[in-house]
């Protein structure tokens, strides 16, 4: 690892030659002196004060464009990623792009990146992790390291029918990466509704040498009864029908045992965990909000999941017939997968268009 670019507690005292760099709409190239450097437009909250007060902390994304939020010429490290958008955070795409590639390594709704699927503007929903935190009203944050040798490129994509405004703050170091230091990747994939009998696929056609570090889940149950028999599987380095990894069910990969269930209460429980995580449970209303649904992360911080050559990842749906027999479920799935690899970037595929991200 490269000296002063990826900090926590064991190491926070130490001395670095990193160089501190942080890029919002009042500083957006990250210069070093050229913050708040905007002047008041005669209409604005400061057209009093002038310049080098609060004057441009946010931007308006019309619909369909394209918002740059970060451009930089490394070699450094993404270090924290901050923002809270309007609108409709599943019609939001986040890319980012490292070393000039033409392919983006991340790309995805901000909703299923800061594990918000099926939150909104109107609806909190906090999450509490090491990797993913959303605090109130709407504060998306990320803390995911990410380093970069040449450069590196953060957009955002409007395909809402209308203006978005997003507030952003992407905190970075400037300095040597090292030799081991591999790039992050995160890719979104929905399904809906899964066909009887298939099994999900989180993540399939990554090729090079990497880790796995996460998953996010956005599961809405279409049948009565509990959902999450399906075990979570690793297929690592030419496995074939057979995994590697295989765990006990759905639940249980995201650390949580027995339906999630207060066997009280009979309810389900939400939890916020630093590695694992079931943030949000929405309950049927009587009304209009007829579906459950689950939104649910696992973080494989202290226990990554290694790979030589390529890795498939894949979820099975399961829920229960009467006599004591499973049923293979078709559900509303969605997913992101996180994980660090050697570049090139393999072709991810084709994201879904706005009706297919809904949430309906």
């Amino acid at each position: 690892m490269s000296d002063g670019l990826f900090c926590h507690l064991g190491n926070i005292h130490q001395l670095s030659r990193a160089r501190s760099r942080s890029i919002s709409p009042e500083n957006p190239t990250g210069g070093k002196g050229m913050g708040a450097m905007a002047e008041p437009d005669g209409q604005g909250p400061a057209r009093d004060l002038g310049r080098g007060w609060k004057v441009r902390p946010y931007e308006v994304v019309e619909p369909g464009a394209v918002q740059l939020l970060a451009d930089i010429e490394g070699p450094g490290c993404i270090q924290h990623i901050w923002m809270t958008p309007t609108g409709s955070w599943r019609w939001s795409i986040l890319r980012v792009y490292w070393d000039d590639q033409e392919q983006p390594s991340i790309e995805l709704p901000l909703a299923d990146f800061f594990c918000s699927a099926w939150g909104s503007v109107d609806e909190f929903v906090p999450v509490v992790s090491a990797a993913i935190c959303v605090n109130p009203g709407s504060a998306f944050n990320s803390y995911w390291p990410m380093p970069f040798r040449r450069r590196c490129r953060i957009t955002l994509e409007n395909l809402a029918p209308e203006k978005m405004t997003i507030f952003w703050q992407i905190d970075y170091a400037l300095g040597e990466v090292g030799d081991d230091a591999a790039y992050l990747h995160a890719q979104f994939r929905r399904t809906n509704p899964l066909p009887y009998g298939d099994v999900y696929t989180i993540l399939d056609g990554v090729r090079g040498r990497g880790h796995y570090v996460g998953t996010y889940l956005a599961w809405g149950v279409n049948n009565d009864g509990w959902w999450g028999e399906g075990e979570v599987k690793f297929h690592l380095d030419g496995d074939g029908e057979f995994p590697t990894i295989c765990g006990t069910g759905t639940e249980d990969y995201f650390c949580g045992s027995y339906d999630f269930e207060d066997r009280k209460t009979r309810r389900y429980v939400p939890y916020n965990t630093p590695y694992a995580g079931l943030p949000h449970v929405r309950i049927p209303d009587g009304l209009y909000r007829s579906q459950q649904r689950f939104s649910m992360y696992r973080w494989h911080i202290p226990d990554p999941i290694r790979f030589e050559q390529d890795i498939r990842v894949t979820v099975q749906a399961l829920g229960w017939r009467k006599g004591g027999k499973f049923l293979p479920l078709q559900d509303d799935i969605a997913s992101v997968a996180w994980w660090y690899q050697e570049l090139p970037t393999g072709e991810f595929p084709e994201l879904p268009d706005r009706d297919s991200l809904e949430v309906i």
